[in-house]
């Protein structure tokens, strides 16, 4: 994954998203939203794009001082992993395969990490309102136990756009929000 038009792409929908929500107000007060982004050290980015990748993009009301995050196709929450990382490391995790080896060197995953993060998959993940939606809507469905690779092999698309498409529909688990946002 080293493709410098994907990351910047990534980039591009997180700061298009932030704008949107940033036009829209608070969405508790409806008072104007101002920049407050948090400081990021995010794991598994490439070295051109930790300088656009340090931050998460976020906005604090000038009226009741309440923090709004945007949804991220970047980060995957509070999570200090890339959440493509997290995603397609995830996908990499069980026997020791010469893949899942390079993927783990490559960028400095500890084994234990992707144990946890297939047990969030498999557990976590897999009794959220988001994959209850998004389960629906395969037939046959996808098994919790192939998560996330079952997903990325189902969704259509050529190159990252299952990726993509993937990171876009976790978005709901990248932000805390009131309801309706």
């Amino acid at each position: 994954m080293s493709d410098p038009q994907f990351f910047r792409f990534l980039t591009y929908i997180d700061e298009t998203v932030a704008a949107e929500v940033q036009a829209a107000g608070c969405p508790y007060c409806g008072g104007a939203l101002h920049q407050a982004n948090y400081p990021r050290k995010p794991r598994g980015c490439p070295g051109a794009f930790r300088v656009e990748y340090s931050t998460r993009l976020s906005f604090c009301c000038h009226q009741c001082r309440r923090r709004t995050t945007s949804r991220s196709v970047r980060f995957l929450g509070r999570r200090v992993w890339l959440g493509w990382v997290v995603v397609l490391g995830s996908t990499r995790v069980g026997e020791r395969t010469p893949a899942a080896s390079a993927l783990c060197e490559a960028l400095s995953i500890p084994w234990r990490t992707l144990a946890r993060w297939r047990r969030w998959w498999r557990e976590g993940f897999a009794q959220s309102a988001v994959w209850q939606v998004l389960g629906a809507r395969f037939l046959p469905p996808v098994a919790v136990v192939r998560l996330p690779a079952g997903l990325l092999e189902r969704i259509p698309g050529q190159g990252q756009a299952p990726l993509l498409a993937l990171l876009t529909w976790l978005w709901p688990l990248t932000v805390t929000a009131p309801e309706g946002r």
